[in-house]
């Protein structure tokens, strides 16, 4: 039977948000799903339902550690054609205040507070209250769209907090709690099992998505983005980040960040200001069985390599087009996601131990894992080059740039990468910027200045032509 198209929605866009002044409309776009300090290394030996008990203590653990996140944004009036100026009487749709909520995770006692992206994405101000009803003001230490993960600062001491434990060792059919703010109901607890793992469901719109989720039957609602998934022990097992979903709340499923990423982020975000993404060099795709039985190969687990970066770290090992991974430091691999989720907790200059099948045979190869920039250095947010960042390349004009659009000065978008910066505010390529943040820009390096000193979550503005030759604006959060 055809499978049926499933909404994935992240938890805290449908329905938590309000605007004042106007209604907006979110388009929920359909994806179909195929398919500490020291951890604590105890495993339940026991499947069936745990003592009252044991909820209540892992409730009473969590609760005081979880936080209400609010934040304020703002969208930019659009500007008017000509008609439409006629048809208002004015040049611009006035700005519009937005509003939303989610829920955030206390992981230290000194105030760091871990949530989803997508909670705090272009947010303008955030405050979050705590469990005593305290409300403060949260700034942003560094987000990590990759895996949907960002990083808040409070100024408080003596905090209660979550202790992280291994979402390796959590198991299907495991119990867990979800705790959060659903419908801004603070403080709310909810049950379920582990239900998969490595779930990989298409949502995160970056250039190089890292989905490895933990799916629970925990019921997750719309304000629960950000909350805390924990074990009966109130470990920190994973961040709630989105439901499965054709109406917008709970029909199921909901899907959790495993915490080793989690932890893995926010330690690069405390101790570099930027995730420290470690890649194989290589294109990759799951071994199905109509692609085994293509290519007559007897395995039907496992990850194959569609092709391998030159000069990248999986070349340089000796590993090569058509191989197929199995297994990454002894541990198995049957899909491209739990690769990915692997990879994706090691930095740049770390090896691993990467076992393919070549020929019916298992073959392992030791790998140096490198950089986005091919090579193995640890990567600071400075050395992060301009496209890198904005997801855009951008150069100098040219007199004839300058002819055409009657300008006498601005910079050009060559091309815009998808799940980019750029691409997410709708940046058209060919878009000639001539200022940002009220600033001239007359060529690359007056940009750069213009962003120089700039810190997470402050807001750039940026004004120009659009191909056409129409005048626009666009604004995004710096470092978002």
């Amino acid at each position: 039977m055809k499978k049926t198209l499933a909404q994935i929605t992240f938890a805290v866009l449908a329905g938590a948000l309000t605007l004042i002044g106007y209604k907006a409309f979110f388009e929920k776009p359909e994806v179909k799903i195929i398919r500490e300090e020291g951890y604590n290394t105890a495993v339940r030996t026991s499947l069936a339902a745990p003592e009252d008990g044991d909820f209540i203590a892992a409730a009473e653990m969590t609760l005081p550690c979880v936080v209400h996140v609010k934040t304020t944004s703002t969208i930019r009036g659009r500007q008017l054609n000509p008609i439409e100026e006629l048809f208002f009487g004015r040049s611009q749709m006035p700005d519009i205040r937005q509003q939303g909520t989610g829920s955030g995770v206390i992981v230290s006692a000194n105030g760091y507070i871990v949530t989803n992206n997508h909670v705090i994405a272009n947010a303008d101000e955030i405050n979050v209250v705590l469990h005593d009803n305290r409300e403060l003001q949260a700034k942003v230490i560094g987000t990590d769209p990759a895996t949907d993960i960002a990083l808040l600062k409070i100024d408080s001491d003596n905090l209660s907090f979550i202790k992280f434990g291994n979402s390796d060792e959590i198991r299907v059919g495991q119990w867990v709690l979800a705790v959060g703010n659903p419908f801004n109901l603070t403080g709310t607890v909810t049950a379920g099992i582990v239900s998969a793992k490595g779930r990989n469901i298409n949502i995160i719109a970056d250039k190089f998505p890292i989905e490895a989720f933990i799916q629970t039957d925990a019921a997750v609602n719309p304000g629960n983005s950000g909350g805390a998934l924990v074990n009966t022990r109130g470990e920190l097992v994973g961040i709630n980040t989105a439901i499965s979903s054709t109406r917008g709340s709970f029909e199921g499923y909901s899907f959790a960040v495993p915490s080793n990423i989690v932890k893995k982020v926010m330690e690069d975000l405390i101790e570099y200001g930027q995730v420290q993404r470690a890649f194989l060099g290589v294109s990759i795709t799951d071994l199905s069985p109509a692609l085994a039985r293509e290519l007559s190969i007897k395995l039907t687990r496992g990850v194959y390599i569609n092709d391998v970066t030159d000069n990248g770290a999986a070349q340089a090992a000796g590993i090569r087009k058509g191989d197929i991974i199995v297994a990454v430091d002894g541990k198995e691999v049957g899909k491209t996601s739990e690769l990915q989720e692997m990879i994706g907790r090691k930095r740049p200059g770390e090896e691993v131990v990467v076992t393919v099948v070549r020929d019916e045979k298992r073959r392992d190869f030791k790998v140096k894992l490198r950089n986005i920039h091919g090579t193995t250095q640890i990567v600071k947010k400075d050395d992060m080059s301009l496209e890198n960042l904005i997801g855009a390349k951008l150069e100098n004009l040219t007199a004839d740039d300058q002819r055409r659009y009657n300008v006498q000065y601005g910079i050009k978008v060559v091309s815009v990468q998808p799940g980019g910066k750029f691409k997410k505010i709708g940046v058209p390529e060919g878009f000639i910027i001539v200022s940002a943040n009220n600033r001239p820009v007359r060529n690359l390096e007056e940009f750069q200045n213009v962003l120089k000193g700039l810190k997470t979550g402050e807001g750039v503005l940026i004004q120009g032509i659009r191909p056409d030759g129409r005048p626009d604006y666009f604004g995004f959060g710096w470092g978002n």
